[in-house]
């Protein structure tokens, strides 16, 4: 014991001279040296007695082996200390590093936050190697498909006020795909590979996904041929009752399982409404490894925005599901914590938004400033100072140039430019008559508002929600 204790002085000591080194700009040769001898001294530390510790400090080597396939995408950062690290590639896996960190067992919470895939950039597509996502989580042991049917009812409320047009969510259950495997006879060893597989059944062909299954995978044509009999099956909830009363699958103890799970799903969102957004979509995969119940996957059900013209493609919007051991993965002692969560992809919805409106020839507004306050003379800039601070007090989101006196024309090209609708224009005469030109931006309009009016009628004309479409 005492002789480990050493030698862990040892290591600590040589990564404080590396670190010494890095901040004095050591050469690269020096750095390299002291390097390979820190790394020299943790080999000779090995396991701690066969087993190993997993202390709970700063997010290092944990985003492996949660990925599965994916995890080619991880952009991995190997700093001159030796240490792995890496780039966050979603929200979930640091959420659950969390909850063990600093043993919760209940929360419930949502994240909005950068995240990095090491991808093909597609903007098009509303594919990035760093952009935002929105996560919502509930974390905590309660009774089955309470808390799922929640998540879905809250993506759902999300795309639907969104105003992105029509959508649907796919289902499908981890424990129904690895059933479905076994029944069909694939390798325990090849689940995970075969799953990524049938998850690119919604961009690809069933021909192509059982060519790689059986030329690049080595699965057997006759195995691949009874998953293609139950992957190519989409409904509601009769299939859920039909594959239940299946005489295979109904004797698979995973399967039947999820299938239970999944028929309740749908009557608590019949309750909730939204069963008619939902399709039960055995294809549904979602490569991640860290699933363990139900997932599920939003896509827009788009068309085109003129005759015509092809409809516009960014994949899924929005994704989610059950992941019960990915806490227990991180703490000590292996204990568990149920949770379920969904992401919103944040520029792939803003990719939707920017390519209807560039298709429609219209604007993206870029501020939720209400009114501009101008001046249509010289010399106005106190009243202007005045105005905006009456406006900004009575809870108005209002603004006005950084200039003492800016042409009233460049006043209303910025407000055409930021989508700004509203312009107060103070004037000499306005000033006299105690009252402000109200300028409508779209139609050009303009009426004289008595200024204690002024709020009142700003308010009335903004009153209507935004729409982002």
């Amino acid at each position: 014991m005492a002789e480990r204790a050493a030698l862990e002085e040892l290591v600590r000591l040589q990564g404080e001279r590396v670190r010494a080194l890095k901040q004095q700009k050591a050469s690269a040769e020096q750095i390299e040296e002291e390097v390979a001898k820190l790394l020299k001294l943790k080999a000779q530390l090995g396991p701690d007695e066969g087993k190993q510790k997993f202390v709970l400090k700063t997010p290092k080597e944990t985003l492996t082996g949660k990925y599965g396939e994916d995890s080619k995408l991880i952009y991995d950062l190997k700093d001159q200390g030796g240490e792995l690290l890496s780039l966050r590639y979603d929200l979930t896996v640091p959420f659950a590093r969390y909850l063990a960190m600093n043993k919760l067992t209940n929360i419930k919470r949502y994240h909005i936050a950068k995240v990095y895939r090491r991808d093909n950039p597609a903007m098009t597509r509303g594919r990035y190697r760093e952009f935002y996502q929105c996560d919502f989580d509930i974390a905590g042991q309660f009774d089955p498909m309470i808390p799922d049917a929640e998540c879905l009812k809250i993506m759902c409320e999300i795309l639907s006020s969104l105003q992105i047009g029509d959508f649907l969510v796919k289902v499908n259950d981890r424990r129904i795909l690895d059933g479905m495997f076994a029944i069909c006879g694939v390798p325990d060893s090849k689940f995970r590979t075969i799953c990524s597989s049938v998850d690119k059944l919604d961009k690809v062909s069933w021909e192509e996904v059982k060519n790689e299954m059986v030329g690049e995978k080595g699965l057997a044509p006759e195995v691949a041929d009874r998953i293609g009999d139950y992957v190519q099956q989409h409904g509601g909830v009769s299939l859920v009752e039909q594959l239940l009363q299946d005489p295979e699958l109904s004797q698979n103890k995973q399967a039947l399982e999820g299938l239970g799970d999944l028929k309740l799903l749908f009557e608590y969102l019949t309750l909730f409404g939204i069963a008619d957004k939902i399709s039960f979509d055995l294809s549904l995969a979602r490569g991640l490894d860290y699933y363990t119940g139900v997932i599920y996957e939003a896509v827009l059900l788009q068309t085109p925005v003129r005759a015509g013209e092809e409809t516009l493609g960014v994949g899924s919007v929005a994704a989610g599901g059950r992941y019960d051991g990915l806490v227990g993965m991180f703490d000590p002692k292996g204990r568990k914590v149920p949770c379920v969560g969904l992401s919103i992809g944040v520029e792939r919805i803003f990719s939707i938004v920017e390519q209807r409106l560039e298709a429609l020839e219209e604007k993206v507004r870029t501020t939720e400033t209400q009114v501009l306050v101008a001046s249509a003379q010289k010399k106005l800039l106190e009243e202007r100072l005045k105005l905006v601070s009456e406006l900004w007090d009575a809870g108005i989101k209002a603004e006005l140039l950084y200039r003492k006196n800016p042409k009233l024309l460049n006043q209303l090209q910025y407000c055409e430019e930021a989508g700004i609708p509203l312009v107060a224009i103070i004037g000499e005469q306005e000033l006299k008559d105690g009252v402000i030109k109200l300028r409508s931006v779209a139609s050009r309009e303009e009426v004289d508002v008595r200024r204690e009016d002024l709020v009142e009628e700003i308010k009335r004309r903004t009153s209507r929600p935004l729409c982002m479409c």
